[in-house]
């Protein structure tokens, strides 16, 4: 692995700096765009008529995503800890000590990775019922 480990490291520094300095030009090239199309429009006759359906109020639901995700981490965690217990009282895997890690790694990956995608779910969920209902109102 050492042979293509400096090639890799410096293809995503080239990478990074390359793609700092298109998106600085970008937003340049944006800004420029603007201001020649401020010039020739009036904005006085649309000014208060515009409105964006779903944007009702600017609430972030980042703490709900974050929370949700790191309650099903928890859980995953815990989950992935009752079945290694489970392995660990089972004479089945007395004699097979790599196996019984092997399977203690897969069950923790595969319960965190599990209940977290459950909780962005349930955060999506709730994030789409509190829109509905701001937007009812």
């Amino acid at each position: 692995m050492d042979f293509i480990s400096v090639p890799l490291t410096c293809a995503i520094v080239f990478a990074a700096i390359y793609g700092v300095f298109e998106l600085f030009v970008r937003r340049k090239e944006r800004l420029a765009i603007i201001e020649k199309l401020s010039e020739k429009i009036d904005t006085s006759a649309i000014e208060g008529k515009i409105r964006f359906p779903g944007f009702v109020n600017n609430i972030s639901f980042s703490a709900l995503k974050a929370g949700a995700l790191l309650a099903g981490v928890g859980l995953g965690l815990l989950v992935g800890f009752f079945i290694n217990l489970g392995m660990l009282q089972s004479d089945a895997y007395v004699n097979e000590h790599w196996f019984r890690h092997d399977m203690a790694g897969v069950a923790y990956g595969a319960s965190v990775l599990l209940f977290g995608g459950i909780g962005l779910i349930i955060a999506f969920v709730l994030e789409m019922k509190i829109t509905k209902k701001q937007a009812k109102e």
